[in-house]
């Protein structure tokens, strides 16, 4: 219902077609880009996925996020969250493209491992939506809206970062004891 109060505005739904369409191909792009047979031996694929995912992030899904973001439901919170989630998208990829070029493969995957976590957003938000109604939680539409809007990605992102840390403090551990 709340999409038909702007589903008027042409660029909120221009917007919506591109962000919905393409960022479904975003999606399946970045989970093979993880894959280590794909590294190791189909580099030639792990490089057009790769430039097919930041090409896209960058010129479709992430501009078509931040237009959506000053409609979302919610208010200014959650409209600031569904920003501050498309610039950090578009940021941590625009990085991981520039590690790659500049072969700092380290540096690439943390960014590029942020990116797609960021990336995973658009389904944790469903999830918790689907897992609020599911359990029955007592909380206000509104206020629902808000907190999955910044849990979206916030979770996302520590995991992410949980994620290079360990793989970091597994290299350091690794090292010394080499």
């Amino acid at each position: 219902m709340t999409k038909q109060l702007i589903y008027h505005i042409k660029t909120w739904r221009i917007s919506f077609y591109i962000h919905v369409f393409v960022s479904t191909g975003v999606l399946i792009a970045g989970l093979f880009q993880f894959s280590t047979y794909l590294i190791k031996y189909k580099p030639a694929l792990h490089r057009f996925l790769g430039k097919t995912y930041v090409f896209v992030i960058l010129f479709f899904s992430g501009p078509s996020g931040l237009i959506m973001s000053y409609y979302a439901n919610g208010g200014v919170w959650a409209k600031t969250s569904f920003i501050i989630l498309s610039l950090l998208w578009l940021i941590s990829t625009a990085y991981g493209w520039y590690y790659a070029v500049a072969r700092k493969w380290q540096l690439h995957l943390n960014m590029m491992l942020r990116s797609y976590f960021l990336t995973l957003s658009a389904l944790t938000l469903r999830t918790y939506a689907y897992l609020i109604v599911f359990f029955n939680i007592p909380l206000q539409p509104k206020m629902a809206y808000i907190l999955i809007a910044w849990l979206s990605w916030s979770l996302n992102l520590l995991v992410a970062e949980i994620i290079i840390r360990r793989r970091w403090a597994n290299r350091v551990v690794s090292f010394q004891m080499a």
